[in-house]
């Protein structure tokens, strides 16, 4: 597989200039959430079900909002992310809304194992993260390590069918398949179009195939497997709400799927 040696330098140092425009954004509306509202969403919490007692890892968590909101559920979460800047942020946020039952490590989680050992009745990662990584196998055997027997891994994830096209859905520009290392430069982010920043991100595209072949290699059943025509988020051009917090891209109306999900157990 092709990638670039140095994509978890590039990649951090975008999500590290990416974390103070992103708490000041109105996308993540930061002093909502520190009055009590949650960022987990009904796709989400459908799948995750009762999370009361439950140890929750949550994989490329960025300022933690996610993981704060499982913990403020009854559960005991640990959120891992490589930025240095998100985790100082998650860390700061989950001290000033008082939230126990938490605790964030700073790394690129391919990594992970040389800094957690404990094992976990769910394992949760949403909403563009496997972009960022080369090698979805490696990822898969991340989350089949840290699974106890009978654990759950749960995934939402935008589908792959969308990141073939340009940015204003004018093309087919990338291919469905994972193959070239995609290396783009970006003026603002999807919180904030307008924020004065640029940085460069270097991701890849992943089939369905290949996440599903990936995590049967390593054990894991799949128990279910949905596909979304809408997003919950407002982070892509030219999409209209046409339902409260659900969001398609105007000229495609309800023709493409925008997300899909995962449920997976893994067996005793």
């Amino acid at each position: 597989m092709n990638s670039c040696e140095n994509y978890i330098e590039v990649n951090k140092n975008t999500w590290n200039e990416k974390v103070a425009v992103h708490v000041q954004s109105e996308f993540y509306d930061v002093e909502q959430f520190i009055a009590g509202s949650t960022t987990l969403n009904n796709i989400e919490l459908k799948l995750l079900g009762d999370v009361q007692g439950k140890t929750i890892l949550h994989l490329q968590c960025h300022f933690g909002q996610d993981t704060i909101s499982l913990a403020r559920l009854g559960a005991t979460v640990v959120g891992v992310d490589f930025s240095d800047k998100a985790i100082a942020k998650a860390t700061e946020l989950a001290t000033t809304t008082n939230t126990e039952n938490i605790r964030f490590i700073c790394c690129d989680i391919y990594n992970l194992p040389t800094h957690l050992q404990q094992k976990f009745d769910i394992v949760y990662t949403s909403y563009g993260t496997i972009g960022w990584l080369p090698d979805v196998q490696k990822w898969a055997n991340i989350v089949q390590q840290y699974l106890k027997p009978l654990g759950k891994f749960v995934f939402v994830e935008f589908h792959p069918a969308m990141w073939m096209f340009d940015n204003d859905f004018n093309n087919i520009t990338y291919s469905y398949f994972t193959a070239e290392a995609i290396v783009e430069d970006e003026t603002g982010t999807y919180a904030d179009t307008t924020a004065a920043i640029t940085t460069q991100s270097i991701t890849w595209n992943h089939g369905l195939a290949e996440v599903f072949n990936s995590l049967q290699h390593e054990g894991l059943q799949i128990n279910q497997f949905n596909e979304y025509d809408y997003s919950p988020y407002n982070c892509l051009a030219g999409m209209e709400e046409y339902e409260p917090k659900k969001f398609r891209i105007k000229k495609f109306e309800n023709k493409i799927p925008l997300l899909y999900s995962i449920t997976a157990i893994k067996p005793i």
